[in-house]
């Protein structure tokens, strides 16, 4: 047993030091960060191209006056519903060919007019392509109900109190999934990162010469466990990374996101344990397909089923969301493979401890089965070379 847990932290201690002492991992670390820019950068441009085509301007033909006080209701209605779900205005002082001057608004494409509303407030006339948008028309009316009033709204006493529970749990139920969400992609992403370095070492012969100086379980257990060290690290370097980002572009940091029920400090060290489940039972999976590939397209092809299983995994594990103490809630924190998203979930929604201790010991015996089931198969298939048998003659062998 010694040999076994000294020959597994030399594997262990080698891979994780060529991964992270790497100029690569660098570019591992970030990673996460390309496709951050790359949403924020497309992000701001389809918003900026939303903010221009998405919201009419409507063209309104009036004298100053009458446009200063359409002005000011719009002014009114933005602070109660927000400025990006309102029409635009623009105010043109009329002309004597009002025929021409309509039809001269209409074609611009500087500001791009929807329509051009005219006449008074008792008898307004609105022109425009607005058969199949109807919010424009009622927009205006409130508009011009707002301006004749002309009287200004008091002001409304607001007394802030704590969240009440359906508020609470409908916040919760929010950073449970991104919280499964999050755990799901970590694993997808990071759990394939030992059928490279597997590939690269069975094609350079390098595994047959570490297999005949350590137990090939060993090596199994030591490559497992150093890509999770690995990855935990890289975990630990995106969510402090992340904490801090939201800690300068958000008002009140951290602390204004929804409070997870076991509190932010229980809720991420319980994040990183059931990654690591996670990681484990689905990294031995992709090191097992490891082994018995003996190419980067083999491996694409057999990793594609566990990678559909993964997803149907996590599309069962997400019928946990709000509901973690009905039927499927319970059944898909039993099954060993969806038990850790399902349990970070529950660490949003539900502030009991006990469940979580039950739920690591239960994932950990899984765990030790399947690392235990996936070292044997590597044992199996990761020194054969030579020619493929018969598939008729495989089980005799």
């Amino acid at each position: 047993m010694m040999r076994f847990l000294r020959s597994a932290f030399v594997i262990a201690r080698r891979d994780f030091s060529a991964t992270v002492l790497s100029k690569a991992f660098i570019f591992f670390l970030l990673a996460p960060l390309f496709p951050l820019l790359l949403g924020g950068v497309f992000g701001g441009i389809g918003a900026r191209v939303a903010a221009q085509t998405e919201r009419p301007v409507i063209a309104i033909v009036a004298p100053q006056d009458q446009f200063e006080k359409l002005q000011a209701a719009r002014a009114r209605l933005a602070e109660a519903v927000g400025d990006d779900t309102l029409i635009r205005i623009a105010g043109y002082p009329p002309e004597s060919d009002f025929a021409a001057q309509e039809k001269r608004l209409l074609a611009s494409h500087d500001p791009p007019i929807r329509a051009v509303l005219s006449g008074s407030f008792e008898r307004p006339h609105l022109t425009g392509a607005l058969s199949a948008d109807p919010t424009t028309a009622g927009q205006i009316r409130l508009l011009i109900d707002s301006a004749k009033s002309g009287a200004a709204t008091p002001d409304v006493a607001v007394t802030d109190v704590p969240p009440e529970s359906g508020t609470l749990a409908k916040d919760r139920a929010v950073t449970a999934q991104i919280g499964q969400v999050l755990l799901f992609f970590l694993t997808l992403m990071l759990s394939t990162m030992v059928l490279s370095q597997l590939i690269e070492e069975k094609s350079n012969k390098i595994i047959e010469v570490i297999a005949a100086a350590l137990p090939i379980d060993a090596m199994f257990v030591g490559k497992l466990f150093a890509m999770l060290t690995a990855s935990v690290l890289g975990l630990v370097v995106w969510v402090g990374a992340g904490a801090l980002l939201i800690q300068f572009i958000k008002h009140g940091g951290v602390a204004a996101l929804p409070t997870p029920a076991v509190g932010w400090p229980v809720f991420l060290a319980l994040g990183v344990i059931y990654f690591g489940m996670n990681y484990l039972l689905f990294g031995a999976a992709f090191l097992v397909i490891g082994a018995q590939a003996s190419t980067a397209r083999e491996v694409q092809t057999m990793s594609m089923p566990v990678t559909f299983a993964q997803v149907l995994i996590f599309g069962f594990a997400s019928t946990a969301i709000a509901f973690p103490d009905s039927a499927e809630g319970l059944a898909a924190a039993v099954f060993p493979l969806s038990s850790p998203m399902v349990m970070l979930a529950r660490a949003a929604e539900r502030p009991e401890w006990w469940p979580h201790l039950l739920a690591i010991l239960w994932q950990g015996v899984w765990v030790g089965l399947i690392v235990r089931l996936g070292s044997q198969l590597f044992r199996k298939t990761v020194l054969k070379s030579g020619p493929r048998m018969p598939w008729w003659k495989f089980g005799r062998a």
